[in-house]
């Protein structure tokens, strides 16, 4: 996946000093405030402009617009045969999930339960709604 460096080059060797990732109850963590991303990154991220390289992801074919937002494959002996049907889809830049208020501070179950009814329930409509929803939210936190 395409995206906009936002944290300082040497995050992934800060991030056991920061998370036992042993000892986490399911593959998945998110940090408050967490020290390795950058000024300007932070700002990426709070706009979601760091997403805006994935289009190239979605012109190789690799990923879709809508669609479960990828899994770390690092942590993919710790998914559950529930959560791997994630990837029966192509992953997408934005979700059911996201736009129902589950970014990154949610559980993987809450997130998998939201990527499962998108799933199953595939529209065209679907996926106006939550292309929609995906403006009105990024338009929202790129004022405030």
């Amino acid at each position: 996946m395409y995206k906009f460096r936002s944290m300082v080059q040497e995050a992934e060797e800060l991030l056991p000093c920061l998370v036992n990732l042993g000892a986490l109850s399911e593959p998945v963590y998110k940090l408050e405030d967490d020290p390795r991303v950058t000024r300007v990154g932070g700002l990426l991220r709070r706009t979601s402009v760091d997403e805006l390289p994935q289009l190239f992801n979605v012109l190789k074919g690799d990923m879709s617009i809508v669609g479960p937002r990828p899994l770390l494959m690092k942590y993919m002996d710790r998914y559950t045969m529930e959560q791997m049907r994630r990837h029966d889809v192509n992953p997408g830049i934005t979700g059911w999930a996201q736009v129902n208020g589950l970014r990154g501070d949610s559980s993987i179950r809450q997130r998998v339960a939201h990527d499962l009814y998108y799933i199953e329930n595939w529209s065209i409509g679907l996926d106006i709604k939550i292309l929609w929803r995906t403006l009105r939210i990024a338009f929202h936190e790129a004022r405030a």
